[in-house]
């Protein structure tokens, strides 16, 4: 039965438990123990097991740290006063433009700035105070973050889209189905315009009515700079620093720690200071940073009961000759999968090991299986509490506590996304 099979099982519990409003650290250390224990483990194994593999997100974990703490010396230097101020005068109180502001600069960091997620604690935290004069529901904030953290890469080669089609490929030509990187694009064009339509949906109907928010101020707010001074140009240049490192060493906690070298050196900050700072960087991001371990550590539990395997299997046989069904189907193992999972790029290979065969089975073409793996693989990634699509997000939202993981980022981009793409890619997969 498909829903004793402990992938689901796992996934299930840690849905449910994030909706009632259980701590999403907890909801995902007791989904793995379930999942564990459904696949036959004991409860030292599988926590063992999900130890060892929280060291998978270590790097992302650390860079949202050394990101926060970048965040906090810029905005304690009244940079970030000066950007609010200067979008200010540009939006004014216009919360449509404000969004699709937003959704383009996050666009712009998967392919012309690839720094993914790390903007977001630099960039959103000084904006919440004009977003509260506003009145804007930052539901559709995070709606359009999650849209340029996802969208680029399911419908352009370029920057990550560029890695996430090339990983497509690979592993669809290791499972005997020869394909080529600009048919990947091709063929998940259907399916991204499912998001832009999810995206356009949230930005002109769904969160347009004002919501309230409480200003928190803070002894940096109380000084409104409208010119800059030396000290902003050095922040600025450490900006360039913290990207082109991050570029050369291919390493974002590297860039993050020559930004901010750099930054001592020029005693923007003093050595006293950063005990302060890593204080106020870790009260903002830790939170993110260990739910990013330990998702990682219940990735690794999930992949070593091997029931992703069994699930799909146990899919094949029930499908018959039926494309509709198998399509059906597979798009919603992936959903389950990445949900768990909660990234695009490591699930691919997983799902494409089983999915060549069934797909071809059933008489797909190449350009529907594409279809079927890459959404498959992106699906889950928005509305994933383990996913850094949605902790991102709320990583800058929820500076002023404000801002709920759950029904705030994770519910919100589930329905303006993962729903799209389910029948965008359905088509894209039957018709292609």
């Amino acid at each position: 039965m498909i829903f004793t099979n402990p992938v689901v099982l796992s996934v299930l519990s840690m849905i449910i438990l994030c909706l009632l409003n259980l701590n999403v650290i907890i909801a995902i250390l007791v989904a793995a123990l379930v999942g564990g224990l459904a696949s036959g483990m004991t409860f030292s194994s599988t926590m063992s097991i999900l130890i060892s593999g929280m060291g998978g997100n270590s790097e992302t974990a650390i860079s949202y740290i050394l990101l926060g703490a970048l965040a906090v010396i810029i905005n304690r230097s009244g940079l970030a006063n000066i950007l609010s101020l200067k979008i200010s005068k540009i939006v004014k109180d216009k919360k449509v433009l404000f969004l699709f502001m937003i959704g383009i600069l996050s666009c712009l960091s998967q392919n012309l700035i690839p720094v993914h997620i790390a903007f977001i604690p630099i960039l959103i935290p000084p904006l919440l105070k004009m977003m509260n004069k506003m009145k804007l529901d930052r539901r559709g904030v995070a709606c359009a973050l999650t849209f340029g953290l996802k969208t680029p890469y399911v419908m352009l080669p370029v920057g990550f889209g560029l890695i996430f089609h090339n990983v497509i490929r690979d592993n669809m030509i290791l499972n005997s189905v020869e394909v080529q990187t600009n048919m990947v694009w091709k063929a998940l064009f259907i399916p991204g315009c499912g998001m832009i339509l999810g995206f356009l949906v949230a930005v002109l109907f769904s969160y347009r009515k004002d919501r309230e928010y409480t200003d928190i101020d803070s002894k940096e707010d109380k000084i409104e700079i409208e010119k800059l001074n030396k000290n902003h140009y050095f922040v600025l240049i450490s900006a360039v620093i913290a990207f082109l490192a991050q570029l050369y060493t291919k390493s974002l906690p590297l860039g993050a720690i020559f930004a901010i070298v750099f930054l001592m050196i020029f005693r923007v900050i003093k050595i006293k200071d950063l005990n302060e700072i890593m204080h106020d960087s870790i009260n903002m991001m830790g939170f993110i940073a260990f739910v990013m371990l330990v998702a990682s550590g219940f990735a690794q539990v999930l992949r070593e009961t091997g029931a992703v395997e069994a699930l799909v299997l146990n899919i094949s046989g029930s499908v018959g000759s039926s494309k509709v069904l198998g399509s059906m189907l597979m798009l919603l193992v992936g959903l389950f999968v990445t949900m768990g999972i909660g990234t695009s790029f490591g699930t691919i290979p997983i799902l494409a090991t089983i999915y060549c065969p069934l797909a071809t089975s059933l008489g797909f073409s190449s350009m529907g299986i594409i279809a079927l793996i890459g959404v498959a693989g992106a699906l889950g990634d928005a509305g994933s509490p383990a996913s850094d699509s949605t902790l991102g997000p709320t990583s800058g939202l929820n500076v002023d506590e404000q801002h709920d993981h759950i029904f705030d980022t994770c519910v919100p981009t589930f329905i303006h996304y993962n729903i799209p793409l389910l029948i965008f890619g359905f088509i894209a997969s039957i018709i292609l």
